[in-house]
């Protein structure tokens, strides 16, 4: 299909800034100017190759600022200005080539890391926001006294229009939790501002629990007044510390280096000081006898296996609870919330606790900002076997923070789910262990042993652990003594750019109990600089037998997926970038084919994840624009998608950029803009206009391309 010339107003979508825009006339980019130089076009390594008629030759990125905030408005004014003056100096020395009396070029400014200071969404006036009270339709304990808005005619009449005439909520469950409140309103609010129900629908669906994992005010209060008991993790942590500090003289002075051939004779010690490959390898440490352990709870209702929602494509493996099996029969007993520790029952034997098969099963990463519950349910509708919440903080969730309480929420068509924790400390990981086994339901524990963030790293937390090996042991052993639960770990080939140290850190770890380790092919200083080195993972994954082990890095496709399946020792293969990009991915990988998926599929797949969106955040004003928020923070992964039609090799390489090309209609070249301007109008087509003034900055650049 030859591109149109409307679809010569397509963007550049070789950035991830949003900063490059439209062209000044995109009549001269039409189908008319495909044929100049289309045969001498030469690629430049780390560049896509894409057919010659989808070409767009005559493109000019020019700044455009609509949506973003002031302050990065004024930063991308110097870098055109920086544009401009360099383009001038070169016209100037083409004149005069000999003219020695101009000063050396300066270097183009770029934009290129992240925006580490976003705007933070404010609150509007609580007087113009309706009362909770009359949304749950209860009486308000709060009187004359409250800030909120009593008057629903007043409210009603100073509320926006509606942004669709169909509520997804009504539609689905037969009741729309936030009444009048809704943004869709009209299909089920009355003439007396009443909330109308659907009796025979909601009467269906009330009894099936959806999201599972919530946070109780019991427990939440529990947690702030610091009255919650943590007998058990006192004395593991205890217990715990006993075992390691006998052995810890001699592991200060032991290798953390295996032998490997092939690597640096180097590795480092828990104070980072370099250790000779000569020493000896440090003992085995028996694990931690522990008498007593916390029983699981179902305040927060748990997950019924015969009964949890399945949403897989075409031609799935089943990957269902029948993975998860234990050895001891629990049958279908609910244990009550011990708050005394002689209420709880003997601990669990390691050969009675849970088991899980891993093995060859797609393992969606934990994903912070975008990895949460409405992509992970899309990515369960594609194939995804399984899936673990974004990361959260160990001290927020004892602190009782709502808001990294709502990371560990888990969907009913999650059927493999687990959580992942951060912290430095091993007491209080051992408490959120205990924590998290007493109230929520999940079926694993995952610990984040690769956060590079510097806020996180200098705490001594994420991949910092790598280089405190004492301390990540009793973590783990703290962990995996009071879980009843497999408890996995998540780690980087390193901390500093040119040193792998993971080789010296695996046959340590898989003697302290974990179920699953997990490595991530590139160091804390690589980041997305480097491509994942899978040699070095082959080599991992012979060290941690026979502990299952997953590789993790630059799976885009199922030829990806095969090579490093059939030439690596690792069990599974978790996904991260790639299924950002393409959430299809699972699909493909199961199949074993390339999708050259429409425009209008993808169109319809935000759609789903607004819609779940909606139900997870909400549909008033404050759930619209979270839904709003995720939507465009995902689609500044989902442009750099390049379809298969347009594509001269495939498959697409997830280093590799794209030249600017025009899509095989209006909306798949919509879709391909790297202007955050146009994530912003596929939103409008979603969710409805953005409010004046409203503005959005993308979280992440383009970092990857090489």
């Amino acid at each position: 299909m030859e591109p149109t010339n409307d679809s010569a107003k397509a963007e550049d979508v070789g950035e991830g800034t949003g900063s490059t825009g439209r062209e000044e006339n995109p009549k001269e980019t039409g189908a008319a100017s495909l044929p100049r130089l289309v045969k001498d076009y030469v690629y430049e390594p780390g560049v896509a190759r894409i057919k010659a008629e989808y070409l767009n030759l005559n493109y000019k990125p020019k700044i455009v600022t609509e949506y973003l905030p002031q302050d990065v408005k004024e930063e991308l004014l110097l870098v055109e200005q920086s544009r401009e003056k360099a383009k001038k100096n070169d016209e100037a020395s083409s004149h005069d080539p000999d003219d020695s009396s101009q000063p050396p070029q300066k270097k183009i400014k770029k934009l290129k890391g992240q925006h580490k200071k976003r705007p933070i969404a404010k609150h509007s006036d609580p007087s113009t926001r309706l009362c909770p009270a009359f949304v749950t339709e209860t009486q308000c304990s709060f009187g004359e006294r409250c800030k909120f808005n009593h008057n629903v005619e007043e409210y009603f009449k100073a509320k926006p229009a509606d942004l669709g005439s169909h509520c997804y909520n009504f539609e689905t469950f037969g009741k729309c939790p936030y009444g009048i409140t809704c943004r869709y309103a009209g299909q089920h609010i009355s003439e007396d501002f009443k909330n109308v129900m659907n009796e025979e629908l909601h009467a269906r669906t009330c009894k099936e629990t959806q999201t599972l994992n919530t946070l109780s005010k019991d427990v939440q209060t529990k947690l702030r007044r610091r009255q919650y008991d943590f007998t058990l993790a006192e004395s593991t942590y205890k217990n715990v510390g006993k075992k390691t500090e006998k052995s810890e003289t001699q592991s200060n002075n032991d290798v953390l280096k295996a032998s490997v051939p092939e690597q640096g004779s180097d590795s480092l010690s828990e104070n980072g000081c370099k250790i000779s490959s000569n020493s000896k390898e440090k003992e085995e440490i028996s694990p931690s006898t522990i008498e007593s352990s916390p029983s699981k709870t179902s305040a927060d209702g748990a997950m019924n296996d015969t009964t949890a929602l399945k949403q897989t494509a075409p031609n799935n493996s089943d990957c269902s609870n029948s993975n998860v099996t234990a050895e001891s029969d629990k049958g279908a007993e609910t244990k009550p919330l011990a708050t005394e520790s002689h209420d709880r029952p003997v601990k669990l034997r390691p050969q009675e606790r849970k088991k899980i098969d891993f093995k060859d099963k797609l393992y969606l990463a934990p994903l912070t900002t975008v990895g949460n519950l409405p992509f992970r349910r899309i990515c369960k509708v594609y194939g995804a076997d399984i899936t673990c919440g974004e990361m959260a903080m160990s001290t927020n969730l004892l602190q009782g923070h709502q808001s990294e309480w709502a990371l560990l929420k888990r969907h009913a068509s999650e059927d493999l789910f687990g959580v992942q924790v951060c912290g430095g400390y091993p007491d209080t990981m051992a408490r959120c262990t205990q924590l998290l086994n007493d109230t929520i339901d999940v079926d694993f524990i995952d610990i984040n042993v690769g956060c590079p963030i510097d806020m996180v790293f200098k705490k001594g937390e994420g991949s910092a652990l790598m280089g405190r090996l004492n301390r990540f042991e009793q973590i783990v052993r703290n962990m995996t003594a009071i879980s009843d639960i497999p408890v996995t770990v998540k780690m980087r080939t390193g901390i500093y750019e040119n040193k792998q140290i993971a080789h010296t850190v695996i046959p340590r770890v898989k003697e302290w109990g974990v179920s699953l380790m997990t490595l991530h092919g590139r160091t804390r200083e690589q980041r997305y600089t480097k491509m994942a080195d899978w040699d070095y993972i082959n080599t991992c994954s012979k060290l941690a037998d026979p502990v299952p082990f997953f590789g993790n890095g630059d799976v885009l496709s199922f030829e990806d997926y095969n090579q490093h399946r059939e030439q690596t020792g690792v069990s599974g293969i978790m996904v991260a970038r790639g299924a950002l990009i393409k959430p299809w991915l699972f699909t493909e990988i199961k199949e074993q084919r390339h999708w050259d998926i429409s425009a209008s599929e993808r169109l319809d797949m935000l759609r789903s994840f607004t819609n779940y969106g909606l139900e997870h955040w909400g549909s008033d004003d404050q759930g619209v624009d979270t839904t709003r928020k995720f939507l465009l923070e995902w689609l500044s992964f989902l442009y750099r998608y390049i379809p298969v039609g347009v594509l001269d090799r495939v498959p697409q390489k997830i280093n590799e950029r794209p030249q600017p090309f025009f899509g095989r209609n209006d909306l798949e070249t919509l879709m391909a803009s790297g202007n955050s301007g146009d994530w912003v109008k596929i939103s409008e087509m979603l969710l409805g206009p953005v409010k004046p003034g409203f503005t959005f900055l993308p979280k992440h650049k383009a970092n990857a391309y090489k």
